[in-house]
């Protein structure tokens, strides 16, 4: 597993640098409109105001210089026959209000860590922050109804130990402590050469086998690009496209509760917000030229679709909490997706490991493939070009350019 993905650590980082005006407030009330702001004085590509959001660019920040001919050189490309695999799970928070995993963040990841290493790109959706208190959304409201994750910052090397290489920060428990609260996750997962996406100002680059791939992050909150404005979308996958020889976006989309494994037309809410139309931004993506659409946040398995010859996992559930998810029903199913990749994009395979919750909300191998099942069976009554997996989990797709 390469570990590439932060400044100062050999890693490139592209910047979505937002203007805000004087005043303008940060995280999920803030958003602001404003003009076009360059990040380490590189050349800006604009992007498309959004209503509620600034005007975006997409910057590329100081980085180690790619050795020439190498795939970060312009013009220069990886040879075609390389390979690469990359591993997605679901939600994952590393620590709560419910309790702290045992050996600094370590036992949560214990009985799935030979998996979680084996990919040369590993990635999850982080729900939580990292921090040691301080002011949450949740101070002064009913407990019973709002819920704010907070790790403390040492269980940040509990994700590379387990060899989680990006995490995805666009989702709606990266602000449950601020502003302040997102830097210090910023922190503790940079002190730990783990990437981040999905903020206004961060979208990863990481490299395996000499192949760049992109990380772009898309929720319904002001703190991260719009998954609602699909057009800035496409203007940002084709931007990062530009920058990598593959390009992988992650969505934070849908409804939420144990019913909610459908995957429905048009666009869902929850809570009183609205979450995304998935189907419509993964297609949109992907025609703007996104390799692979990885989703997360209605906590429960959803289908995996082709569409374009690319692939949209829409959902894996919950991977791991300590204390926090239900352990119950469809709710405690989940899988590792493991997908393999062609150095121009071509997805030519991949696997769905069954996973589901032991005690505390440990993740564990499910040796009765439960989620196997489920995934098989939701893939074929949601898309006209579902993913086939076969019996061992694993599916295969001939693709060209």
């Amino acid at each position: 597993m390469l570990a590439v993905g932060v400044v100062g650590l050999g890693v490139l980082l592209l910047a979505l640098a937002f203007a805000r005006p004087e005043g303008a407030r940060d995280g999920p009330a803030g958003g602001a409109e404003g003009g076009t702001v360059v990040v380490g004085g590189a050349a800006a590509i604009p992007i498309g105001a959004t209503a509620g959001r600034p005007t975006s660019t997409l910057t590329t920040t100081a980085a180690t210089p790619a050795p020439p001919g190498s795939a970060g050189e312009a013009g220069a490309r990886v040879e075609s026959d390389v390979e690469i695999e990359i591993g997605w799970v679901g939600d994952l928070t590393p620590g709560s209000m419910y309790g702290e995993p045992p050996d600094e963040g370590r036992a949560l990841f214990a009985a799935t860590r030979v998996h979680t290493m084996s990919p040369d790109i590993m990635v999850a959706n982080l729900e939580g922050t990292f921090g040691a208190g301080g002011p949450s959304k949740c101070d002064g409201r009913d407990s019973s109804n709002c819920y704010a994750f907070q790790a403390d910052p040492q269980n940040a090397q509990a994700l590379a130990w387990a060899g989680i290489d990006v995490v995805n920060l666009a989702n709606n428990h990266s602000y449950d402590y601020f502003a302040a609260g997102a830097e210090a996750t910023k922190e503790a997962l940079a002190a730990n050469g783990v990437s981040h996406t999905g903020l206004l100002d961060t979208v990863a680059i990481r490299e395996a086998r000499g192949v760049r791939v992109a990380f772009l992050g898309f929720s319904p909150y002001s703190y991260s690009p719009d998954i609602g404005d699909l057009a800035a979308a496409r203007d940002l996958v084709t931007a990062a496209g530009e920058e990598a020889d593959i390009v992988v976006v992650l969505m934070h989309a849908g409804a939420e509760g144990a019913d909610k494994v459908r995957v429905p037309e048009g666009g869902e809410t929850a809570y009183g917000e609205f979450r995304g139309d998935s189907r419509a931004f993964s297609h949109a993506v992907i025609e703007a030229g996104a390799d692979l659409v990885l989703g997360s946040g209605p906590h429960v398995i959803r289908g995996l679709e082709i569409y374009g010859d690319r692939v949209v996992a829409y959902s894996l559930g919950n991977f791991a909490g300590w204390g926090n998810f239900s352990t119950q029903g469809n709710l405690a199913l989940s899988g590792l997706l493991t997908v393999r990749m062609a150095a121009d994009g071509r997805v030519l395979g991949g696997r769905w490991l069954s996973l589901r919750f032991a005690e505390a909300g440990v993740p564990e191998v499910d040796e009765g493939d439960a989620s196997l099942e489920l995934v098989r069976d939701l893939s074929q009554a949601d898309f006209a070009t579902p993913v086939r997996l076969g019996a061992d989990g694993t599916f295969t797709l001939s693709t060209s350019r």
